[in-house]
């Protein structure tokens, strides 16, 4: 394998190069340890004191580069020496798009500018997206089943995250945090598996989570460290959709996927469009608490993840990633491509043109949840195959 890999760089080398120094730059802008705030709870606590009126004031990390200077390293880059015209394509878009995430980082707790610089890396909810939403928040909310009981400590969490990932062989790193919006997420930069300390979980999130976070983001990156291109671990564009869809696919497959957890990935969407209505964090959050009577806990953890930054429109391609990646299931298209890395869909024929050149190898790692489907809730079936 190593034989091969020099070969490889020796006909290449251009192109490894290039890919080293893109993978050099990209290790200093992991949006998300940017864009969540470091005083979550405390502005909680004041916005629940102010009956829900006051705009929290959040505060973010200090940035440890210098945006200007790795936007012109960049674009420094000679991908006229690519020879092969598809593969130089590829990297133009990808250096876009590494921008474009450094201009959200840097534009961070600036309001609209930030705003912008985010749709401009994950775009606006569609009419269509709206209408899923909405079809998903009229049906009627199942029986609570004690997996739901929030009765489960951090520690049970690592443990329960420690046995799960005993079927695979690659490394589990957990780390606690208090700086996250979700109770447990991957950190693609150090391989490592945040959880929130400061929570407690269910059964069923625990699950949930499992299937998700290491089922599908720490396979994705752990697959991703077996290429020779490090593009496969820093991202293709548009990547998010394609790996959110697929890490919430792996929770419907697993059995974990409930009617409540839908509606929460509904509930992100519309709180990404209200961005585009303007309404601030208290209106949005008054939307999801007073007119869907969502519970005031979650609403603030919904309100915040859309708000954060000064408006953070990530989260609405979890339920458009899910109903593009179910369909791709009903018709039999197999999925091993979308695991390879933090890759997207839109990119699948680049990534055949690299399997091809043998710039491409195939995958270390399965998701285990995708072999069996162990959904049994017949409402969830209705509803995603009539998603939009």
């Amino acid at each position: 394998m190593i034989k091969e890999l020099q070969e490889l760089q020796k006909e290449h080398l251009s192109l490894f190069e290039i890919d080293a120094n893109l993978d050099r730059l990209v290790k200093k802008i992991e949006l998300l340890s940017y864009v969540n705030p470091l005083n979550i709870e405390k502005e909680k606590n004041v916005f629940f004191a102010s009956k829900y009126t006051s705009n929290p004031e959040f505060r973010y990390p200090k940035l440890k580069f210098n945006p200007y200077k790795l936007h012109r390293l960049f674009f420094s880059q000679r991908l006229e020496r690519i020879e092969d015209e598809d593969i130089r394509k590829l990297y133009q878009e990808i250096i876009y798009y590494y921008s474009n995430m450094v201009q959200c980082i840097e534009t961070i707790g600036e309001q609209k500018r930030f705003h912008y610089n985010s749709l401009r890396v994950y775009g606006s909810p569609t009419e269509k997206d709206v209408e899923n939403a909405k079809f998903i928040l009229h049906f009627a909310d199942e029986p609570v089943s004690v997996d739901m009981d929030k009765t489960y400590t951090p520690a049970d969490a690592k443990a329960y995250f420690e046995e799960f990932s005993k079927r695979y062989d690659f490394p589990l790193n957990i780390k606690y945090s208090t700086h996250i919006a979700a109770d447990a997420m991957v950190s693609n930069a150090t391989e490592t598996l945040l959880i929130k300390r400061n929570t407690k979980f269910s059964m069923n999130q625990m699950l949930t989570l499992a299937n998700h976070e290491i089922g599908v983001h720490l396979v994705t990156t752990y697959n991703a460290k077996n290429q020779p291109l490090k593009i496969f671990s820093n991202g293709f564009p548009k990547n998010v959709e394609t790996q959110e869809g697929l890490a919430v696919f792996s929770e419907y497959m697993s059995g974990a996927l409930t009617l409540k957890r839908l509606k929460e990935l509904s509930y992100r969407v519309l709180a990404s469009d209200s961005l585009i209505k303007g309404y601030t964090f208290a209106d949005t959050f008054d939307m999801i608490h007073s007119q869907y009577k969502l519970n005031k806990n979650d609403a603030f953890s919904i309100t915040l993840r859309a708000h954060r930054g000064g408006g953070f429109t990530k989260d609405r391609l979890y339920l458009s990633g899910l109903r593009k990646i179910y369909k791709r299931y009903l018709k039999e298209v197999p999925m091993d491509v979308l695991l390879s890395g933090k890759v997207s869909m839109d990119y699948e024929p680049a990534i055949t043109n690299l399997k091809k050149i043998g710039l491409a190898q195939k995958n270390g790692y399965a998701n285990f949840a995708y072999a069996e489907n162990r959904n049994v809730n017949k409402t969830l079936d209705f509803i995603l195959n009539n998603l939009k």
